[in-house]
């Protein structure tokens, strides 16, 4: 699917202009990707790796234009339980416009936010600004869902939790990656601001989305820390809540014990003492012995502290 933009009034509009400053390629098919590889001569391999999710955040410097590939959150699915994942952006920026290509739509793109775009590296830095936000909104439902999960495995001793506990970690693991290397990606950048023609004020707004982009990295380390000691947490509560449930199942098997034992001695194939078989209460007299066999270990029990 592609998708032109271009400057009216000082704000990004689409547009069925040819020349327009920004195209945007989303899971381009093959008469899109032939547009891109022979008519704007981009290296089918490089196009490529801007479709690969696991590809390495980098910057490339090619005859007709730079290419940049940066990591973007990747649209959640139910289908994905819990799993979040980071998907490859590809930004070819040529002297006066930037093509876009990704595997999946770019929830970055925001017509509605496009007000301060003027130029093509506007168009390539508001992107990496808009790719931290994005990680940002990510990272407060990975907290929300995390403090919902604490919640739930305070008496929970059901695997699903462990198992979300898990898929969520596993999920900070990849953001982590993601954001390390647009970090990465961005200090290169910066270095070659020269030969990317960045101006003055350019070169301010990549310092603020690069300030920006070290406070995600460390709010990501930060609940990655969290969701570990969650972790660890839950693997203390199994074990305490298994520690309770056997010390509850063991007295109730001993106070059953008890009762059964006195039943058992009287009901043997022997005389009994007091000649009780000749008495008429023999009966409620064994019930009452057995009642307070209970009651002894009920007492012996609160008096041991157990």
């Amino acid at each position: 699917m592609r998708v032109d933009y271009d400057v009216v009034d000082n704000k990004l509009v689409q547009t069925t202009k040819d020349d327009a400053l920004a195209t945007v390629f989303v899971n381009p098919d093959a008469e899109e990707r032939t547009y891109l590889t022979e008519t704007l001569e981009i290296d089918e391999h490089t196009l490529t790796s801007a479709l690969d999710p696991d590809e390495l955040p980098r910057l490339e410097f090619e005859p007709e234009h730079t290419v940049l590939i940066f990591k973007n959150p990747k649209n959640y699915s139910a289908t994905d339980e819990l799993l979040l994942k980071a998907m490859s952006v590809g930004v070819f920026l040529f002297k006066d416009r930037v093509v876009v290509v990704a595997s999946e739509d770019i929830p970055s793109l925001n017509i509605a936010r496009f007000a301060r775009v003027k130029t093509a590296t506007d168009f390539l830095l508001y992107l990496l600004y808009r790719s931290i936000f994005h990680f940002r909104e990510h990272l407060k439902v990975i907290n929300m869902i995390s403090d919902n999960l604490q919640d739930e495995i305070k008496s929970s001793m059901d695997n699903r939790k462990l198992i979300d506990l898990f898929t969520l970690q596993k999920s900070m693991v990849y953001y982590l990656y993601a954001i390390q290397g647009n970090g990465a990606l961005m200090d290169k950048l910066k270095s070659n601001a020269a030969k990317i023609r960045l101006s003055v004020e350019q070169l301010e707004s990549l310092d603020d989305i690069i300030v920006e982009n070290n406070q995600c990295f460390r709010q990501a380390e930060i609940y990655a820390n969290i969701l570990a000691s969650l972790m660890d947490a839950r693997a203390s509560i199994v074990s305490n809540n298994l520690n309770v449930l056997m010390k509850t199942l063991n007295l109730i098997t001993i106070f059953i014990m008890l009762p059964t034992f006195v039943v058992s001695a009287f009901s043997m194939n022997v005389d009994l003492p007091w000649n009780l078989k000749q008495q008429p209460y023999a009966f409620w007299i064994i019930m009452g012995l057995a009642f307070l066999s209970i009651v002894g270990g009920f007492i012996f029990w609160r008096h041991k502290k157990w």
